[in-house]
């Protein structure tokens, strides 16, 4: 049995899967908290986390060709600063994205099932984490395949949402106000905020081992799935103001849904729920093969139970950590609230990238690694406190791990 895994992803299926990964998981779910963070400054908010997660695409594409390997920043952070720093960017990257997992489970129920209470939410959600991990765990050409149908159908109900809302509507100037938001501290926080929802980029990175050619397609894939869902963000964002200003954003648990219903073509809210379904299962999908493959990353150098660097002999992927991954989800998602789990995902990825922009540093060509480096400190200290002391405490839970570890294999 090997422990590799086989490079079966083109450029086409890199670019899915990060389109997966983002889609899912910020246009249905972090336009509330940002709303509620920025105002009617929501588009500047996205143009900043824009910005960083660009600077950051840059640093872990060059990275990845580089290493093309499984475990993306802990890899580059263990070969360009040390094991401690690669150890931490894995670390972030595992329980961040974990958290991401759950919040998506929970999208899927929140968007199927409004307004279902405990404990069938909880137990949907699961449900949910059970059914994707199965579908991963069958292989990652089958995974891309199916995250490119429901990413397609969630890109059409999206436009559906769009085209609803400017000729059905009534669209109002005074929800596209940049000055009716809460000042620079606002937009910080909802940067931050909807940085989750850029953080899908990298996956191809994560899945640096099964890309084919991969100096060449992974830049290509992270710069057009970037780009893709830029566009994508911003057309909905202005949508969403217009319709239901920062106010009614703010207030929603599924606001792409509110916004058509508001447009008085209620026929089409089932349209926009599906698509919205659909979005969270391909981000939920990309997600779990990213997280999986970190483990799988890390469980090689024995940070994680080397147990879990196993590959399955016919379907080629790391079973086991995909296995565990799946049951740590499983418990969040009947467990912890959405917007908590947002705040707390986007504090430890962006911990993650700033470990990869510090990696780039030393690659050269160094404008963009520092704006990428500062840019996540800045995102990351403004996040609501909450979620920054929680991310916090398990990045030193993290750390205090790795040195007990370091002290007994002495």
């Amino acid at each position: 049995m090997t422990d590799r895994l086989a490079r079966r992803l083109g450029t086409r299926q890199a670019v899915v899967v990060g389109l997966s990964a983002m889609v899912g998981a910020g246009v249905y779910t972090a336009f509330a908290p940002a709303a509620a963070a920025a105002g009617g400054a929501l588009p500047v908010a996205l143009l900043l986390a824009a910005f960083v997660a660009h600077c950051n695409a840059t640093s872990s594409a060059r990275l990845a060709a580089r290493y093309p390997e499984s475990g993306g920043t802990y890899v580059y952070g263990r070969e360009r600063l040390g094991p401690f720093w690669g150890y931490l960017a894995g670390w972030g990257f595992v329980v961040g994205k974990t958290a991401s997992c759950a919040a998506m489970a929970l999208t899927v129920v929140a968007y199927a099932a409004p307004g279902l209470g405990q404990p069938w939410r909880g137990l949907l959600a699961v449900a949910v984490v059970a059914a994707i991990t199965t579908l991963d765990y069958r292989g990652v050409h089958r995974s891309t395949r199916t995250a490119a149908v429901l990413v397609t159908i969630s890109l059409l109900a999206l436009a559906t949402a769009v085209v609803a809302a400017v000729t059905a509507g009534r669209p109002q100037a005074s929800g596209l106000d940049p000055t009716a938001g809460t000042g620079p501290w606002g937009v910080l926080e909802a940067a931050g905020l909807l940085f989750f929802a850029f953080a899908g980029y990298a996956r191809v990175a994560t899945l640096g081992e099964e890309v084919r050619d991969p100096a060449r397609t992974i830049p290509r894939a992270v710069a057009w799935a970037l780009g893709l869902v830029l566009v994508v963000y911003a057309v909905v964002a202005v949508a969403l103001l217009a319709t239901l200003g920062p106010d009614g954003i703010a207030a929603a648990e599924d606001p792409v849904a509110e916004a058509v219903a508001a447009t008085g073509w209620t026929g089409l809210v089932p349209v926009v729920r599906v698509g919205a379904v659909l979005a969270a299962l391909g981000a939920l999908l990309a997600l779990l093969l990213g997280v999986s493959r970190t483990v799988l990353a890390m469980a090689r150098d024995r940070h994680l139970p080397q147990g879990l660097a196993a590959v399955h002999p016919r379907f080629g992927v790391p079973h086991r950590a995909e296995v565990a991954v799946g049951i740590v989800v499983a418990v969040l998602a009947a467990t912890v609230d959405l917007r908590e789990a947002i705040g707390f995902s986007s504090l430890a990825v962006l911990v993650y990238y700033a470990v990869a922009n510090a990696s780039a540093f030393t690659l050269g060509r160094r404008f963009v690694p520092v704006a990428g480096f500062a840019g996540c400190l800045l995102l990351a200290a403004n996040l609501p406190t909450a979620s920054v002391l929680s991310g916090l405490t398990v990045l030193a839970v993290g750390a205090l791990a790795y040195a007990v570890r370091r002290r007994r294999f002495r």
